[in-house]
């Protein structure tokens, strides 16, 4: 296991942690070591916290679209007026 992720391991406190996980890592041959560290980035790159999508009135700003909030709730009255259907 190289160093840097052993010392990735001490405790806030200063004293070293080794917790049974390092050993049954050691235990392994080379080939899964270097699996479990794939994984371990893996799983350190999902953690980083991801740009948050932009917002979807940025998508239409430069197209003029004004929608008033009796404009979208006429439209939803209209697209719920028939629902439940009888006919289905």
């Amino acid at each position: 296991m190289p160093q840097d992720a052993e010392s990735a391991c001490r405790h806030t406190y200063g004293l070293e942690v080794r917790p049974p996980i390092l050993d049954a890592v050691r235990a392994l041959p080379a080939e899964k070591q270097q699996e479990i560290l794939s994984h371990a980035a893996r799983l350190r790159d999902e953690s980083v916290k991801k740009k948050p999508f932009k917002s979807v009135r940025g998508l239409w700003a430069d197209l003029g679209i004004s929608l008033s909030a009796g404009e979208i709730e006429g439209n939803q009255r209209d697209m719920w007026k028939n629902f439940p259907r009888d006919d289905i």
